[in-house]
């Protein structure tokens, strides 16, 4: 009798459970807001833009110097991250992973705000403005896609394993899409972007119909599309002419905006150098200095980009280094190393299309030519005697070009050459001078959180 009564007291108490469970599900929750409520007209598009525009920072910039021969670990960094420069990375490394979940956060954000577009009627002038915002959208979408293949690709070429190609906001298992996919895909949204960006509007801290031209080159680069890495670069060269000499060093004080092309707007009032450029000084320690590899492929008394990116400081003795990154310094006391991130530059397009016409056929000499002129005080031209010479060249210059803009370790990769430091530059890198192309670490991990709750990823090869 006792067992039949608890038999159905247990079966009651079930169903009340059921019964409150399905009340709790029919409740509409209270600390996420409903997308028809979130994009409820214009205003909160551009919101939503300007959330993805949000996760644009220099954490590319501080991962490619550190893993790649830029930067140096001196004796002085007793507290740094050291294992991203000693090729000591796996995929629970955040040093190296990081970017992953924060682009994909942007992503997410992107396709929300795109869903929350189409959904709008709009009328009047927010026709053409939410056509813009689509373009933004679009454009932004493939360019954070691309730096995720750049990262986190296992190669650059057909076949090789690339990353999830989100065109919408979902929750699953997407597996990774390979390199030449993820191409097409974004070259796909940058041809549907550009249209809709009208060329009347030239606001530099978003996308402009310019900048969709020179995300274009740097992909058309990357996919060994030399034709429209030529055709893309040509038109934001015309566009946009190269710095004046004169110009050049406020470039990096945000005293002026030459040749930049689309950047990443920084505000505030302290130093945040050591979040976003931590091979910077900060707290009178110098985490991680410029290599001496790097400082020793300039000009010193003649290359304008010298003193704008590298300082000496002779008051710096003993285990201290006297060589620091003087690049994004700030031109200001009150926010000092608070400079724009310049995320796109003419000064690359000239490479890029140098590049792109030494594999083909054009006069890549003179546009490394003519950088150089623009950079170097006396400058003479330089003929070349052969294809791998001019290329060799125009890999240094981008070097020198590019030194702490996020390029290096992904040139490297390009070109499936080796990380190779001098002795000098890895006296604190237990022996990390040679990083060959057939270990794990010459592609980053992806993140370790991804791999064990994704069923349909796989890791980079080695790892």
């Amino acid at each position: 009798m006792i067992n039949k009564i608890y038999k159905q007291y247990i079966f009651i108490f079930s169903l009340l459970l059921l019964s409150a469970g399905c009340t709790k599900l029919d409740l509409v929750p209270t600390d996420t807001i409903s997308p028809d409520k979130a994009y409820r007209n214009i205003n909160d598009i551009n919101l939503g833009v300007l959330g993805a525009y949000a996760l644009l920072d220099g954490g590319t910039i501080g991962v490619v110097s550190t893993v790649s021969d830029e930067a140096m670990f001196p004796t002085e960094n007793t507290v740094g991250n050291s294992d991203a420069f000693r090729w000591l990375y796996n995929s629970g490394s955040g040093s190296v992973t990081s970017q992953y979940g924060t682009f994909y956060v942007a992503i997410d954000r992107i396709n929300r705000t795109l869903a929350g577009l189409d959904a709008l009627t709009l009328t009047g002038p927010d026709v053409a403005t939410g056509a813009r915002y689509r373009g933004e959208l679009l454009a932004l979408r493939a360019y954070f896609h691309f730096e995720l293949l750049r990262n986190y690709a296992s190669s650059y070429q057909t076949g090789a394993l690339g990353v999830p190609y989100m065109k919408a906001s979902a929750i699953g298992y997407p597996a990774r899409d390979n390199f030449e996919t993820v191409i097409a895909d974004a070259k796909a949204d940058l041809v549907d972007a550009k249209p809709l960006i009208p060329a009347a509007f030239t606001d530099k801290t978003r996308i402009t119909k310019t900048a969709v031209s020179a995300i274009q080159a740097r992909l058309a680069l990357y996919e060994k599309n030399w034709a429209e890495a030529i055709g893309y670069a040509n038109e934001v060269i015309a566009a946009f002419p190269l710095a004046t000499k004169a110009q050049f060093p406020g470039i990096w004080t945000d005293a002026n905006d030459s040749e930049v092309i689309w950047k990443a707007k920084r505000v505030g009032t302290t130093d945040s150098r050591l979040g976003d450029f931590y091979f910077r000084q900060t707290g009178g320690i110098v985490l991680y200095a410029p290599a001496f590899k790097l400082i020793n492929t300039f000009d010193k008394v003649n290359d304008i980009r010298y003193p704008a990116y590298i300082k000496f400081d002779a008051t710096r003795t003993g285990t201290k280094s006297q060589y620091l990154v003087n690049k994004y310094i700030g031109g200001t006391s009150t926010a000092p190393g608070l400079t724009d991130i310049k995320l796109f530059r003419t000064g690359e397009m000239y490479l890029i299309k140098a590049e792109a016409e030494a594999e083909s056929t054009g006069d890549a000499a003179g546009d490394l030519n003519a950088l150089r002129a623009a950079r170097i005080n006396a400058y003479t031209n330089v003929s070349f005697a052969d294809k791998a010479s001019l290329i060799a060249a125009i890999m240094e210059e981008r070097y020198k070009e590019l030194a702490f803009e996020g390029h290096r370790f992904f040139d490297l990769k390009r070109r499936n050459l080796p990380v190779e430091r001098l002795a000098a530059d890895a006296v604190n890198a237990s022996g990390a001078v040679t990083l060959p192309t057939t270990q794990a670490q010459y592609s980053l991990p992806i993140p370790a959180a991804e791999i064990s709750v994704n069923k349909n990823t796989v890791q980079n090869p080695k790892y």
